[in-house]
């Protein structure tokens, strides 16, 4: 659809607003959705629009304009409502953690694409497949947050749920000539329980650093100041700990442990503006990893053999399963329930049913098989 063909966008930026909108949608079977969040511009980001689109129009809510979205949530919980959504895993969370959100009754165009074994998944490459709209990609990393909002940033981010009702249409037709409907309802039920993966700060993260392989323990010891640090800073000035310093200049500092704030100025990827606002920190945090312990890498929880044993085996035929029907390995059955059968493994139909991210369909459809895979892996006697 030529873009000046597309309705005119209703922003939602007032509590009378949404009222009504939530009323005159509540009539409504489907509507798509869509979020932008702050995540490269906020040490914790937040949701700052919320898209939302039917067959026939399109609107956005500025969650920064109104105090309470419960209204939204109850469209979201509906279950006469479908919603439409493209890779929802992440706007589920996010929803639930600002708003305590949930959602049932969904569909995931991304997930659906990827049970028919399209290779080519992302929204912007099926909407230049489907509609011939290309996408403008000067506002991928646009600060959502930031107001006013340009109307050109603003019909950027209506895109994102505008074609979605047809472009479920498309890939349900695909469902269902492939017979692979009662699969994706299975999956697109299994989103809505996502749990969320609260991020927090990991005091032994710095250890995961990837430009930090070649460090002594010593110089381990200044990264972990310098790695807390920055946490520090970028908490104070609420922007991503990488705007403070990135992994690199991090790594960069630990191995040269510069003493001076001339010093500083000569190592790659420490700004200016850095140096002239935090360059004493910066220093102290040097001298003080000089002078800590010396760290030790945290023991990670080891699997036993057997555990591996089977884990590899049920990996090994799901990925032949895939491999024959086209479609990425995690289609066939989810990591998550591989490892679950691996550490308690199922004896019948019946232990199948404890098995998280495995429904009905999927036992009906494999659990014989899985069940089969692991009797055949031999068991090793593990005890001292």
């Amino acid at each position: 659809m030529p873009a000046a063909k597309r309705p005119s966008l209703s922003m939602i930026a007032s509590a009378p607003d949404l009222h009504a909108l939530t009323e005159r949608l509540a009539q409504e079977p489907l509507i798509a959705v869509d979020t932008e969040s702050n995540s490269l511009f906020a040490y914790r980001e937040r949701v700052c629009l919320i898209q939302l689109s039917t067959r026939s129009a399109d609107y956005i809510v500025d969650p920064l304009a109104i105090d309470d979205l419960a209204p939204l949530g109850a469209l979201f919980a509906a279950p006469h409502i479908e919603k439409v959504l493209h890779a929802a895993e992440n706007d589920i969370m996010v929803l639930r953690r600002d708003f305590d959100f949930r959602f049932v009754n969904i569909f995931d165009t991304a997930a659906a694409a990827r049970i028919i074994g399209r290779k080519a998944v992302g929204l912007a490459s099926m909407l230049e497949e489907f509609f011939g709209v290309v996408l403008d990609k000067r506002y991928q990393r646009a600060n959502w947050a930031a107001r006013p909002i340009p109307p050109e940033q603003l019909d950027y981010a209506r895109m994102d749920t505008h074609y979605l009702p047809t472009l479920r249409d498309i890939l349900y037709e695909q469902l269902v000539r492939g017979d692979h409907l009662a699969e994706a309802l299975e999956t697109f039920e299994t989103l809505t329980t996502v749990q969320q993966s609260l991020a927090q700060f990991d005091p032994d993260g710095f250890w995961y650093n990837n430009h930090a392989r070649d460090l002594s323990r010593r110089q381990m010891a200044i990264l972990r100041e310098l790695y807390l640090l920055r946490d520090q800073l970028a908490q104070a000035r609420d922007v991503p700990p990488f705007k403070v310093l990135n992994d690199e200049a991090l790594a960069h500092l630990a191995r040269r442990a510069p003493q001076t704030l001339d010093d500083l100025y000569a190592v790659q990827g420490v700004g200016n503006t850095l140096i002239a606002r935090s360059g004493s920190a910066l220093l102290a945090a040097i001298a003080a990893g000089l002078r800590a312990p010396l760290p030790s890498r945290p023991e990670q929880a080891r699997q036993d053999a057997n555990t591996l044993a089977r884990y590899n085996a049920l990996r090994e035929w799901r990925k032949g399963r895939a491999t024959a029907r086209g479609v990425e390995s995690d289609v066939i059955v989810p990591k998550e329930a591989l490892w679950a059968m691996a550490e308690n493994p199922p004896r019948n139909l019946a232990d199948l049913e404890r098995v998280p991210s495995l429904g009905a369909w999927r036992r009906a459809q494999y659990g014989a098989a899985l069940l089969e895979v692991l009797a055949n892996v031999p068991e090793e006697d593990v005890s001292d």
